[in-house]
């Protein structure tokens, strides 16, 4: 698998969204609260400011991630209910673009994995009893659904902080 990665200089980046424990097979429970993300925003007449995303902070494939469904917003809000506001660190990240079928994300991002490693670069990350722990992991979501509705042609844009 060839892999274009880059590293790009992010500024913090505010946003709003829902968290959830989820295993690989039960990733439905969060990727479908999106929508409800953006229903809070438009409800508060707030525009999103960038492409919908999942982060992962917490990460153990065989059991369970923690994992949030964001939307950057332009400037820092009050979260309400199961909707809270974040900011995603600045920093460092090593950065790869996928087009293809969601389902192809896990050897893309061992893909990516190995090519960091093979330049170098070290994650955001540390081990812990639960998993490994990232710094900020995303996968920035680039099609709209409704938009492109043939899921082997979604881009989906892998963003990984580096260590310092």
């Amino acid at each position: 698998m060839t892999m274009n990665l880059a590293v790009e200089e992010w500024s913090a980046q505010p946003y709003v969204a829902i968290r959830r424990t989820i295993t690989m097979q039960t990733f439905p429970e969060i990727a479908d609260r999106l929508a409800e993300v953006f229903g809070w925003l438009a409800a508060r007449g707030i525009a999103p400011a960038g492409a919908p995303f999942f982060r992962y902070l917490v990460i153990d494939m065989e059991h369970e991630l923690d994992v949030e469904a964001g939307v950057p917003v332009a400037a820092p809000v009050d979260g309400e209910g199961d909707v809270f506001a974040g900011v995603l660190p600045a920093g460092r990240y090593a950065v790869t673009t996928h087009v293809g079928h969601p389902d192809e994300l896990i050897a893309v991002t061992g893909a990516f994995q190995d090519e960091a490693a093979a330049q170098g670069l070290r994650w955001d990350a540390t081990e812990t009893e639960r998993g490994t722990r990232w710094g900020c992991r995303l996968e920035l979501l680039h099609t709209h659904p409704a938009e492109q509705p043939d899921m082997n042609k979604w881009e989906t844009k892998l963003a990984f902080r580096l260590a310092d």
